[in-house]
């Protein structure tokens, strides 16, 4: 897909609605007729919301799917979306939620408050098994119904008052409860779609083709062709259809930066959304074009993980020599040079006050006394392994750079493997891999976000290492209300992260992206979260 996907872009033929004819490119048919072309990485895992974990999933899924709440682009405050409105009881652990009056789903069908209580029943079912299952946990019964305790969902606290009200009660209070309702976990799917193409936990369903696929965001599903393009429009029936400008969104899933940057600078895409465009251009755009490239501080981490339970990475004094040995600083001044922070820990500092304290640095003696101590002197005897990455050559810079870290400071041998994103996901859930590449881009303002990753039942913890101590740590802290004492669970949890080392960070992100000026209302956040129902295109791009 990507030679040919090369070959077309060089030749500046990516495919126009209507329009081959004209000898217009993307940009420039997109400016007259409000289409907006994204370079979007990666081919997503899946469109269904309950299923999907990655970003280029995502940002395809939230074109057409909405939740109780919004974020607003510019600010990232709570805005109304499925919900008009909502209240919260004295003891802060029961919501009420009102939907919007006007809310339809695109074949036209209301949004009901039954349709969030089918869909959240459908998110926590083991049978489907969704990996961000434990995000709903925080609503009462949910972790016993999720983990297969009971099947009876009534025992759940989710309960549809009348058509337009939801109730919804809490384990304990959670203050960051209403930013995670956006998250894709918690939307809503079609129920009589759903049962048509299979049933409520049918993992493998036709419902999300073009065509079947029924959403209740801005937008819907017009067509899908694999490894090529997916193209949504607007949901006429959308409650909020006034303020949709654009008439198309067409995604491409370009997986190689060159290739990206090459389809931004010849005028098929308007923008870039990958977390990071190709390193060598950077400079370039700094210098030349500085109003095309966009540089956000983002809520995010890049980071190795652990096969903790294969040899000899089940051993803590390897991993940390490992984490030891790699050189930090020299990695984003000299491979990323995207104004990237070295991490020596986990979890980035919090926008709304939590600082993990750092427990290691660089520090290649200490790494080589770890190794010597787990039987491994001067590397001998250890047995060459695979650095797992997805394909993307950035990720395979970063690979190189480790790789060169521990050959010349451990004497390992590190062999590098990349696969396509689907298959790259699967293996690492599988935990068929040595060491892997991840990163995480926070999924609402709380380091909960980060801190849930590695608990020993979270499906998004592919390292294999369990640590209860660490889990009773993190779940206090996820409903302490008091501010001091909760950073405080969260510095010991941090702190056992840095003394078992199941992950080796490596840096906090950036978001760099290009971005064409005449894209209007794309607003740089932490999040990088981009509410498409408010862009639009300038007619003639500056």
């Amino acid at each position: 897909m990507f030679k040919q996907l090369a070959l077309l872009l060089a030749a500046g033929v990516l495919a126009l609605s209507g329009c081959s004819e004209k000898s217009l490119t993307n940009v420039e048919y997109g400016n007259q007729n409000q289409v907006l072309y994204i370079a979007n990485g990666d081919e997503p895992q899946a469109l269904d919301p309950h299923i999907t974990t990655g970003a280029p999933d995502f940002h395809v899924i939230s074109s057409m799917f909405e939740g109780l709440t919004a974020l607003n682009p510019k600010t990232l405050e709570l805005e109304p979306g499925a919900a008009a409105s909502w209240e919260l009881s004295d003891d802060l652990m029961t919501y009420t939620f009102h939907m919007q009056p006007e809310g339809r789903w695109s074949n036209g069908d209301p949004v009901t408050a039954q349709d969030f209580v089918y869909s959240w029943q459908r998110a926590m079912s083991p049978e489907l098994a969704n990996q961000y299952a434990y995000m709903m946990y925080f609503i009462e019964g949910a972790e016993a119904f999720g983990q297969g305790e009971t099947t009876d969902f009534s025992t759940v606290g989710v309960k549809a008052l009348d058509d337009k009200t939801l109730q919804v009660k809490l384990t304990a209070p959670t203050p960051y409860f209403l930013q995670i309702l956006d998250h894709h976990t918690y939307y809503p799917v079609h129920p009589a779609t759903i049962e048509k193409f299979g049933g409520m936990t049918a993992r493998v369903s036709k419902w999300t083709l073009p065509g079947n696929l029924v959403s209740n965001n801005a937008f819907k599903l017009k067509h899908w062709e694999l490894n090529k393009v997916i193209e949504v429009v607007p949901n006429e029936h959308y409650w909020d259809a006034d303020v949709v400008k654009l008439e198309g969104i067409h995604f491409y899933p370009i997986s190689q930066q060159q290739v990206e940057e090459r389809a931004f600078r010849s005028g098929q895409v308007h923008l870039t959304f990958t977390p990071q465009m190709a390193i060598e251009k950077i400079a370039t755009y700094d210098q030349n074009e500085p109003e095309l490239i966009h540089k956000d501080p983002g809520y995010s981490n890049y980071f190795y993980i652990f096969n903790t339970t294969r040899e000899p990475f089940d051993d803590v004094r390897v991993r940390k020599a490992l984490s030891y040995a790699i050189d930090r600083e020299s990695l984003v001044k000299r491979v990323t040079k995207g104004g990237e922070v070295p991490a020596y820990h986990f979890v980035p500092p919090d926008p709304e006050g939590h600082q993990p304290k750092s427990y290691f640095t660089y520090d290649v003696e200490k790494a080589k006394a770890l190794l010597a101590e787990a039987g491994f002197p001067n590397g001998e005897g250890f047995p060459a392994f695979d650095i797992l990455y997805n394909t993307h050559d950035n990720h395979r810079k970063i690979a190189l750079a480790i790789q060169q870290m521990w050959r010349t400071n451990l004497n390992i041998q590190a062999n590098l493997t990349n696969q396509e994103w689907k298959v790259y996901l699967n293996t690492q859930q599988n935990k068929d891999y040595d060491v892997s590449r991840k990163a995480w881009i926070a999924d609402y303002l709380d380091p909960s976000n980060f801190y849930d990753l590695l608990l020993s039942y979270g499906g998004n913890n592919d390292t294999g290492w369990k640590s209860a101590e660490y889990d009773s740590l993190v779940e206090e802290a996820q409903h302490e209300l008091d501010t001091t004492k909760r950073w405080a669970l969260y510095e010991q949890a941090n702190k056992i992260l840095s003394d078992e080392m199941p992950i080796a960070p490596l840096y906090f992100m950036s978001d760099i992206n290009l971005i064409r000026p005449n894209v209007k209302n794309w607003y740089g956040n932490v999040l990088q979260r981009h509410p498409y129902k408010t862009v639009y295109l300038e007619n003639e791009a500056k």
